[in-house]
C-alpha cells in the first residue's frame, strides 16, 4: 500500500519538528575569559579535602597524679602515640600446625593495614602471636579487631588483659582442658 504525498508530508514535519526546534535552538558562547565567573560549586568539605583532621585541643592530664587505672584508661583513650607491643593468645583446644598459625599472624597484618592500622603480628609459637604497632593512638581499633576475631582468645599489653565479655580467664581456660583431657584418659583406661 503506497502512502499518499500529503501524508508523508505531515508525518515529515510531525517526526522533524522536534528535531528542527532543537537545531534551531538558540546557542549560547563560552568566551576565553573566564575572569569574571564566580564558580560557587566547592563546599568547605571540599576546600579542606585531604587536608590532616585537626583533633579538639585538650589540654594534656597530669599524669603524675592519676591512679594507675586512670593511668591506663588514659592510654587508652588515645593518649599514647608512642610504640606498643603486645601478645594475642589464640583459643586453646584447638590444634593449629606452624602454617595455620602464620597464615593467621599474616592475614590479620593485611586486613590491619588495609585499615589503616599499622599493626604486625608474628608467630611466637602454636597458641600465641606478638604485635607491634607504630602508632599507639590505634590500639582501641585493633583490640575491636582482635575481640571480633574467631582464632583470638584475649591479648595482653603491658599487665593489661583484654577478653571478650563472660570469657573466663585463661588460666581457668587450661585447667577445664586439662580436666576433661584426664577425665577422657581415665575413661580410656
Amino acid at each position: 500500500m503506497a502512502w499518499p504525498p500529503c501524508a508523508l508530508v505531515v508525518l515529515f514535519l510531525v517526526l522533524a519538528g522536534p528535531i528542527s526546534s532543537v537545531a534551531g535552538a538558540k546557542r549560547y558562547a563560552i568566551p576565553d575569559d573566564l575572569r569574571d565567573v564566580v564558580e560557587e560549586e566547592e563546599d568547605e568539605d571540599w576546600r579542606h579535602w585531604g587536608a590532616p583532621a585537626k583533633l579538639p585541643h585538650r589540654p594534656p592530664p597530669d599524669l603524675s597524679r592519676m591512679d594507675p587505672a586512670a593511668l591506663r584508661a588514659e592510654l587508652l583513650r588515645g593518649g599514647q602515640t608512642g610504640p606498643s607491643l603486645g601478645f594475642v593468645k589464640l583459643r586453646l583446644g584447638v590444634r593449629r600446625s606452624q602454617e595455620d598459625v602464620m597464615g593467621i599472624a599474616t592475614r590479620w597484618s593485611r586486613v590491619l593495614r588495609t585499615g589503616s592500622v599499622a599493626a604486625k603480628f608474628v608467630a611466637v609459637d602454636f597458641g600465641t602471636l606478638m604485635f607491634t604497632m607504630e602508632r599507639g593512638r590505634d590500639i582501641l581499633e585493633l583490640k575491636e579487631f582482635i575481640l571480633g576475631q574467631p582464632e583470638a582468645y584475649e591479648f595482653k599489653i603491658g599487665d593489661q588483659v583484654f577478653r571478650r565479655p563472660g570469657d573466663p580467664p585463661l588460666d581457668q581456660v587450661i585447667e577445664m582442658l586439662r580436666k576433661e583431657k584426664m577425665n577422657n584418659s581415665e575413661d580410656e583406661l
